[in-house]
């Protein structure tokens, strides 16, 4: 659970999972301090981070050497009916074809891109 706390400065938002924090704010064009992330700029992080975090467990579980790995996400808005997070992914290590054209496919099964890949649901608790 997340839980948001508005702060003094206009729209800077303080967020917590109970054991770390980090801020959100929108840019100074919107009235905001840019002092912290956007919150689609937390969207793209929560889905660049977790493909990093798995394809690393990944690796690792499979004896695989990825050296550094370096996901990159955008999230495109610009269609009104569509939302497309655009990503890649790099490595450092000396991977041979099978193994990227692996790790590629173990990419897309993250758990956050197999949430955001569902029917999403909201609701008022």
């Amino acid at each position: 659970m997340v839980i948001a706390a508005s702060e003094a400065s206009p729209y800077l938002t303080r967020f917590s999972n109970s054991k770390q924090t980090a801020s959100a704010d929108t840019t100074a064009e919107k009235g905001g301090g840019d002092l912290g992330f956007r919150p689609h700029e937390l969207l793209e992080a929560a889905l660049a981070t977790c493909m990093n975090i798995h394809l690393r467990t990944y690796a690792s579980n499979h004896g695989i050497e990825l050296g550094e790995v370096h996901t990159t996400v955008t999230l495109d808005r610009s269609s009104p009916l569509e939302a497309v997070f655009n990503y890649s992914v790099q490595f450092s290590g000396q991977l041979d074809d099978e193994q990227r054209e692996k790790l590629a496919e173990i990419a897309e099964t993250c758990p956050v891109y197999r949430t955001l890949s569902k029917k999403l649901t909201f609701r008022s608790l």
